[in-house]
């Protein structure tokens, strides 16, 4: 098994991007931590993806989709030739625990030596509750929403939590892409925001409450063998479009010292190992790119200012309204030269043959990018190790 150094991984980013870091933000409040678990430790090595070709390292940086009710081959073969390391179940399945570990079990049958060097997929999702819950059915509970969450004791919603997770696990998925930490600003005015709060998705109104109900929730999935992932960085609670749906999407309200990157602060802190970068432009932070394009951003604010050194995932870039001024392939591209570790493929998986080759062929032809494939790589695969060892 392989043991790699998030501290390689991050050296290697800054290196490459030499970018300079945003103000920094205030500090946060929430709840004590002392519940989450503590961070799996790694040993380091001189080379910690030793033996995995470059095509194998770029296919780990690819989450693609799938619907969750049967295993599409774009997304098997992806797996078997492009050599994709990650998958998603999107849309809606009501085939319950044991029909959705069967898809699972599909893809996961095309892990071999040759595909993905033998490393096992993150398999995600959205479970988050209320809507956004793909995966229902025998064995599923039905999830409350966002806030209804947070009207529980942070006791009792980890211990749901824990359940909801040990049924995602039963059904072969080790990644939720959940909880929302988006900061809504006014309660009375929450369904004036479309992405978020038109769906109730917030964990109450306050720092505190997001923080409170955020470590729960991480807490009771990773105490299933589940990661989850924050979502979405730097904060989508105060747009009035969704970036799904609609482009320009932009933000004029969020700073790089403000609450809504505050409490990313407190996450870190407090163990967070993966967070998805919203796809908006923030115009008091990064004026001239959406975020997931952003150096600033991801690289800046994210890495240097905050000091997260896990796995950064981009919100869609298959589907998404927001991100169709450019091609796929510079989607991807862009994204990994901001300082994305994953490229999250998931409404429309039949852009992904071309996003991977195009991230290829610039690996091939240009070192400094290499470089960056390099160091994301490492800390995919780190997270592997540390986080999947059942799946080995």
């Amino acid at each position: 098994m392989r043991r790699s150094s998030v501290a390689l991984a991050a050296t290697g980013v800054a290196l490459a991007l030499g970018v300079a870091g945003c103000a920094a933000p205030v500090h946060s409040s929430g709840s004590p931590t002392s519940s989450l678990p503590s961070t799996p430790s790694v040993t380091p090595t001189a080379d910690p993806i030793v033996g995995m070709s470059l095509a194998q390292q770029v296919g780990q940086l690819f989450m693609v989709g799938t619907t969750a009710s049967s295993a599409q081959t774009v997304t098997l073969d992806a797996i078997s030739d492009q050599h994709v390391g990650n998958v998603f179940l999107s849309g809606r399945s009501t085939l319950g625990v044991t029909g959705t570990a069967d898809v699972v079990g599909a893809m996961r049958a095309r892990v071999t030596a040759s595909s993905t060097d033998s490393e096992p997929l993150f398999v995600a999702t959205d479970q988050e509750g209320g809507g956004v819950q793909v995966l229902s059915g025998p064995g599923f509970d039905t999830m409350p929403t966002g806030v209804g969450q947070s009207d529980l004791s942070a006791v009792t919603l980890r211990a749901d939590s824990a359940r909801w997770g040990s049924q995602l696990k039963a059904a072969g998925v080790n990644m939720n892409l959940a909880p929302v930490v988006d900061l809504v600003g006014i309660e009375s005015q929450a369904e004036s925001n479309p992405p978020i709060g038109e769906f109730q998705r917030e964990l109450g109104f306050t720092v505190g409450s997001v923080t409170e109900h955020a470590d729960a929730f991480r807490a009771g999935m990773s105490s299933s063998g589940v990661q989850t992932v924050l979502k979405h960085f730097p904060g989508l609670g105060f747009v009035t479009a969704n970036t799904d749906t609609a482009s320009g999407v932009t933000d004029d309200t969020v700073t790089g010292g403000g609450a809504n990157v505050g409490l990313y602060r407190h996450e870190i802190a407090s163990g967070a190992q993966v967070i998805m970068v919203s796809s908006a432009t923030y115009d008091r932070i990064d004026p001239s790119s959406p975020a997931v394009f952003s150096s600033t951003v991801v690289t800046g604010l994210l890495r240097q200012t905050l000091g997260f050194d896990g796995v950064i995932i981009t919100d869609d870039l298959s589907g998404a309204k927001q991100v169709e001024y450019l091609t796929p392939a510079n989607r991807a591209i862009d994204a990994i030269e901001a300082g994305v570790n994953i490229v999250l493929v998931s409404e429309d998986p039949t852009v992904a043959p071309g996003m991977i080759s195009a991230v290829l062929a610039k690996a091939k032809a240009d070192p400094v990018f290499a470089g960056l494939v390099h160091a994301a790589t490492v800390r995919v695969v780190e997270l592997k190790n540390a986080q999947l060892g059942s799946d080995r």
